[in-house]
């Protein structure tokens, strides 16, 4: 009777191990054939991983081969936090090797819900390969590129700066973006349980970003920006912009800004900071456009640069009294002498005669209320009132350079056509890309030659004998115009009477002008004329410039200097 019970049980023993096997067996084969495809494709996943290769971002260069922006190697370091073993280990040797915080970290490695986590982007090569000798597990890294910005604040308003992912953010850098980004290439790995590369299956390389040369100078760029630092400090001023043009080429040699800023610490630097303000802010120019003015009056030949007026202190013009910088009798003014002494009665009176139609259109082929279409992003067009929109006061205020406002770059253009000879040449930043067509400039002639000539004489006066005296270079002849602007009062509606903008623009040397130079004054203390606070700015830029370039002093600058010398 046992011996049977006993037989029984082991029957029923090896038919439910039959029964098991063969559902084993059962359940092998369908896995091996109904769903092989699907498993193989999840091992795969498992094993092999295609990572992208990021592309080197072009290098920018001044136009003397000088590096403004490049890569540096970088190594970003990540996890995933379902492969990571002893996350408080891998939290601790981030923070000894990177310099992360431990305790920021150790809860997102703790979170099996994601597969990837940043531990450090673009870090340091040597410490991440520190970090990669302990062997962690679950731990990754890559490389990328870091954006340096290797002379720190010298050019930064102009470059802007590429963020974490590489990408134009601001300035030229947003720009030129599409050149400077090259194409990823990418690589298909195998890795063995712990996450860790074993094996590259295949890759396909990165097509690296073009390079630019721009026409900024290095050291004409780092000079104007020292000057505008001193010329802020000594006035106490807001802000100051500077550009230095070449009128022939269109070249952009510097455009710079105080207060300045370096690039490399950009997201510490409020946005207000890093405006370019010569492309992006616009300003009332005062007494520096009445070179337009004066323009289209000799132009439509309504007048000769001879022709006298017998100018009053003040006149009205509609509801506006216009009168002049300096109380004075009246006294008889000729239309170069207008211009010389700035006289914003004769400038009023000129308006008048030229009426509102034919000033706008003057004011229109100046390139006013129009972009430059300079290469840089954000440049304004100003603000210029259509004709219908004019006030009864406008033809008084807009030939003295009031209810109009402008860019220091269109104002640089504008007396770059005077010295070129009346061509009108478009500013520009980029010399050429490597592997790229040199880009192309538009040119259009604004004025006459004869009536260039004759503004350029008049402009020779105002600082030979009128209000811009301390532009004068030793050895060189210098033309140039003052401005001083009150700024709108927005609570008022009127002018501010203690906030002005300061300002000089003039060509060296002006025998033969080989650069334009731009100098504004945002709310400059204690002196708020362009002659007193911009035009020795002016003078030292241009100085500096002209023997960086060796530019030979002109025989009329010589006289004017000898003759300066000779005087009480």
């Amino acid at each position: 009777m046992g011996a049977r019970r006993t037989t029984r049980r082991i029957r029923l023993l090896l038919v439910l191990f039959v029964v098991v096997f063969g559902v084993i067996l059962a359940r092998t084969a369908w896995l091996q054939t109904v769903r092989a495809d699907d498993y193989g494709r999840m091992a795969a996943k498992q094993q092999h991983q295609t990572v992208s290769v990021s592309a080197g971002r072009g290098t920018i260069f001044d136009r003397m081969g000088v590096q403004l922006a490049i890569g540096e190697d970088a190594t970003t370091v990540y996890a995933n936090p379902r492969e990571v073993q002893n996350p408080r280990a891998v939290a601790l040797a981030a923070q000894k090797h990177l310099g992360v915080s431990a305790n920021a970290l150790y809860p997102l490695l703790i979170d099996k819900s994601k597969g990837f986590v940043y531990v450090l982007r673009r870090a340091d090569p040597k410490r991440a390969e520190a970090l990669e000798r302990e062997g962690l597990a679950g731990v990754g890294f890559y490389s990328e590129e870091r954006r340096v910005y290797p002379q720190g604040a010298v050019g930064s308003h102009l470059l802007g700066y590429a963020g974490l992912d590489n990408r134009g953010l601001a300035g030229l850098e947003l720009g030129l973006d599409k050149t400077l980004t090259g194409r990823p290439g990418s690589e298909t790995i195998v890795r063995d349980p712990l996450g860790r590369t074993i094996d590259v299956v295949s890759s396909e390389p990165a097509r690296e970003g073009r390079d630019v040369f721009l026409t900024i100078d290095h050291t004409i760029q780092a000079n104007a920006e020292s000057v505008l630092q001193r010329t802020v400090k000594q006035w106490g001023a807001k802000a100051a912009t500077a550009i230095v043009l070449d009128p022939h080429s269109g070249a952009v040699l510097a455009m710079a800004v105080a207060p300045g800023y370096d690039a490399n610490r950009y997201p510490s630097v409020p946005p207000a900071v890093q405006r370019n303000r010569g492309v992006t802010d616009t300003y009332e120019p005062g007494s520096t456009f009445k070179l337009v003015t004066v323009a289209a009056a000799l132009s439509e030949r309504i007048v000769s640069a001879t022709t006298p007026f017998r100018l009053p202190y003040s006149i009205r013009v509609a509801d506006k009294i216009i009168h002049d910088s300096h109380p004075r009798g009246t006294e008889t003014l000729t239309v170069g002498q207008i211009l010389s002494h700035s006289s914003n009665v004769g400038a009023a009176t000129l308006g008048g005669l030229l009426g509102k139609e034919t000033l706008a259109k003057w004011v229109a082929r100046f390139g006013f209320g129009q972009q430059t279409g300079i290469d840089f992003p954000g440049e304004s067009p100003g603000i210029v009132a259509p004709v219908d929109r004019w006030y009864g006061s406008s033809i008084g205020t807009v030939p003295i350079g009031q209810g109009i406002a402008v860019t220091p770059i269109q104002m640089a253009a504008a007396y770059g056509a005077v010295a070129n000879g009346g061509v009108w040449v478009q500013p520009h930043l980029v010399a050429s890309t490597v592997g790229g067509k040199r880009p192309a400039v538009e040119r259009r002639r604004i004025l006459s030659e004869s009536v260039a000539h004759q503004l350029l004489s008049m402009m020779i006066n105002v600082v030979a004998e009128g209000t811009g005296t301390l532009a004068h270079v030793p050895g060189y002849l210098v033309a140039g115009k003052t401005g001083t602007a009150q700024k709108p009062d927005p609570a008022t509606g009127g002018y501010s009477r203690s906030r002005y903008v300061a300002s000089f623009v003039g060509f060296v040397p002006a025998s033969k002008p080989r650069l334009v130079i731009l100098v504004s004054v945002d709310e400059p203390r204690g002196a708020i004329w362009g002659g007193v606070v911009a035009a020795p700015a002016f003078r030292d830029i241009a100085k500096f410039d002209l023997q960086y370039l060796e530019v030979p002093p002109d025989r009329a600058g010589e006289m004017a200097a000898g003759s300066t010398s000779a005087g009480p």
